[in-house]
């Protein structure tokens, strides 16, 4: 995935003669993901762990004007997200129904025939969010357009034209911060679903030189790497978790696929959304901001590369130009200051405070039954023992099997996920096995993070690390 010697060198010409040759001053500023050596994490061009903190704003493209996309861009930015989920070809009626300034995305619904003014205002959010530091997980379309299964569809993909639309994205976007996810709530279910989903693959890869990360968004249960793991062009394993159930083991989907052999990254790409209704069903009650953490921390520490936060009204852009779709309640303006979403900010400052690439799952951290529910602990550390980052959900006591850390004196800290706050460091136990308690009462939403460091590795305070 990085950039060949050619590709830098005309840059660096292409800089030189707009700037008229003033020394250089500027240059072509450098996107480029790839995969660590070990096939776990995501890495920048110069080795840095890219902690990927998505948050989904499927309808962004669509339904959003140049000035509501800035507000939604410059919050999510504040708060510490840098991919940002989003949909060409958009699911409400995305071919039919214009965008925010009056634009229909292809001329006769053909995918090789796009309407430049459309394109444009997709132009504009994705240099904005560039400007903002952040990439665009960008969908060429939602899934109902090449699987309908249910929506409005129409379908309109073959191979050969879905290969083309694929170039065409791919060109347009070969010098953007973008990262191509494939599917859109859709699944492959019949024989004429895979080659258009390669075709594609087949047609971004050709047209931005290969130069962007690939992966593929799936239904919900769900897992790309159940379809296309051994396919060159996904680079990592995104899933779906879901909005079914309290509590569901999304670690189960992270684990499974961290497992594989010949490694990719893993990364839960729709979890719970926050203000959603549990299973779709008021009466069941509505996820909160406990349950977006929940599902976080237990991803993360089942060896997650990075994970995607969700809000209910935010990726449907609610408002009252449009009807709230599944009995979504909140203005998406009033939605973006949920807590979920500053919270998971605090998760990903706190993993960035830590050696990133050095982080193994691993559950003998703990020392018995980590349990299973609601309250289910979970434990990974750094490969040579000299950190561990544990999570209790239910702020019950953590007991932790010192046998596996490596180091002469350690220093324990409570991280609160709900503040982003550490709280002073703890005295260590003697001893083989250690008990720490936190604070509270146990009971939902009183989850705790404990932070395990030796004082050989002078690591700062949890969390004290920018993104």
């Amino acid at each position: 995935m990085l950039l060949t010697p050619l590709r830098r060198i005309a840059a660096l010409l292409a800089c030189w003669a707009l700037l008229g040759a003033p020394g250089l001053r500027a240059q072509t500023p450098d996107y480029t993901l790839r995969i660590s050596d070990d096939g776990r994490r995501i890495v920048r061009a110069d080795g840095r762990p890219f902690l990927w903190l998505g948050d989904t704003a499927w309808e962004l493209f669509h339904r959003l004007d140049r000035e509501e996309a800035d507000l939604y861009l410059r919050d999510r930015a504040a708060k510490g997200f840098n991919v940002i989920q989003a949909v060409v070809l958009a699911e409400f009626d995305g071919l039919g129904a214009p965008n925010a300034l009056g634009a229909r995305p292809l001329q006769d619904n053909d995918p090789l025939r796009p309407n430049e003014a459309y394109f444009e205002h997709v132009d504009y959010i994705v240099n904005r969010a560039e400007a903002l530091g952040m990439y665009v997980g960008m969908l060429p379309t939602w899934g109902d357009k090449w699987n309908k299964k249910w929506g409005i569809g129409p379908e309109i993909f073959t191979p050969e034209n879905a290969r083309g639309y694929g170039e065409y994205l791919g060109r347009r976007y070969r010098n953007k911060p973008i990262i191509w996810i494939l599917g859109g709530d859709r699944s492959p279910e019949e024989a004429g679903h895979l080659p258009i989903l390669r075709a594609m693959a087949e047609g971004l890869a050709a047209g931005d030189g290969g130069a962007h990360l690939m992966t593929f968004h799936p239904m919900g249960g769900q897992s790309a790497a159940w379809w296309f793991h051994h396919d060159d062009w996904l680079d990592l394993h995104l899933f779906q978790s879901g909005h079914g159930a309290y509590d569901a083991p999304n670690y189960l989907l992270t684990a499974a696929a961290y497992a594989l052999p010949d490694p990719k990254p893993v990364i839960d790409g729709e979890p719970r959304y926050e203000d959603h209704p549990v299973n779709w069903k008021p009466e069941n009650g509505w996820f909160d901001d406990f349950d977006v953490r929940q599902a976080a921390y237990w991803s993360m520490l089942a060896g997650a590369a990075g994970h995607t936060y969700g809000d209910h009204n935010i990726w449907q852009m609610l408002s009252a130009a449009h009807p709230p779709v599944s009995s979504a309640r909140t203005p998406w303006r009033e939605a973006i200051n949920h807590p979920g979403a500053a919270q998971m900010g605090y998760m990903m400052r706190l993993f960035a405070s830590r050696p990133f690439l050095e982080l193994i799952p691993d559950p003998s951290v703990l020392s018995g039954n980590p349990g299973d529910g609601a309250g289910r602990r979970s434990a990974a550390r750094g490969r040579d023992g000299s950190f561990a980052i544990l999570y209790t959900p239910l702020g019950e006591p953590l007991v932790v099997n010192a046998r596996v850390l490596r180091g002469e004196r350690f220093r324990a800290v409570w991280f609160d996920p709900r503040t982003g706050r550490a709280l002073d460091p703890l005295p260590t136990p003697e001893g083989s096995e250690w008990t720490f308690d936190p604070p509270g009462e146990p009971g939902r939403g009183n989850d705790w993070v404990l932070v395990l460091d030796s004082a050989a590795r002078s690591f700062s305070m949890p969390g004290a690390a920018s993104r």
